[in-house]
């Protein structure tokens, strides 16, 4: 929610995750929440499930010019944060930014080759392809196929979206962008 006096506030659960750039630097991040590797939180009304307690709750104040970067696991599993920070540096509009984001989530999570987030950090929790692999030379990488769901907003005040002098707050120009695609499981 992001509060009119530029305060923005997040409740997560799961393994979604936010970003929060400003002048070509991350300067937030959230982490996802899950019970071991590849098994998150997921917001459930059964018993065995987690509920809005369970979310992390966390605000910082924004500034005008801040792009905040909201997406699903598809995209923070197969795009590095320096790739975000640069395809969003590139793109001027957040509804060309966040479908870029889209397509290369799109592109890395269908490439074997790539040394995704996802692969690394399978490896560094001790997932790893058969010995007999390794010995010819292989290991553990690739993109993750998974659905991809991208938002992206840049912080303005409202003089900046309306026009209007007699208001001072902060709000999202173009609200925020939604970029969805979603890639089959194998």
């Amino acid at each position: 929610m992001l509060e009119r006096n530029g305060m923005l506030k997040i409740a997560n659960v799961g393994d979604c995750e936010l970003r929060v750039i400003r002048k070509g630097q991350i300067i937030f991040s959230t982490s996802p929440q899950e019970h071991y590797f590849d098994c998150p939180y997921q917001l459930s009304s059964e018993m065995a499930g987690q509920t809005y307690l369970d979310a992390v709750v966390s605000g910082m104040e924004l500034m005008e010019g801040d792009i905040i970067v909201m997406g699903s696991d598809g995209l923070f599993d197969n795009v590095f944060d320096h790739e975000i920070v640069s395809t969003i540096a590139t793109h001027s509009d957040v509804s060309v930014g966040a479908k870029a984001l889209a397509n290369l989530a799109r592109n890395h999570s269908m490439d074997s080759e790539f040394e995704s987030p996802y692969s690394l950090e399978a490896r560094s929790r001790g997932y790893d392809i058969p010995f007999w692999k390794k010995i010819l030379g292989m290991k553990l990488t690739g993109g993750k196929l998974d659905d991809i769901t991208v938002i992206v907003g840049v912080v303005m005040s409202s003089t900046n979206i309306d026009g209007s002098k007699e208001d001072e707050d902060l709000g999202m120009r173009n609200t925020l962008q939604v970029d969805n695609v979603s890639s089959l499981l194998p």
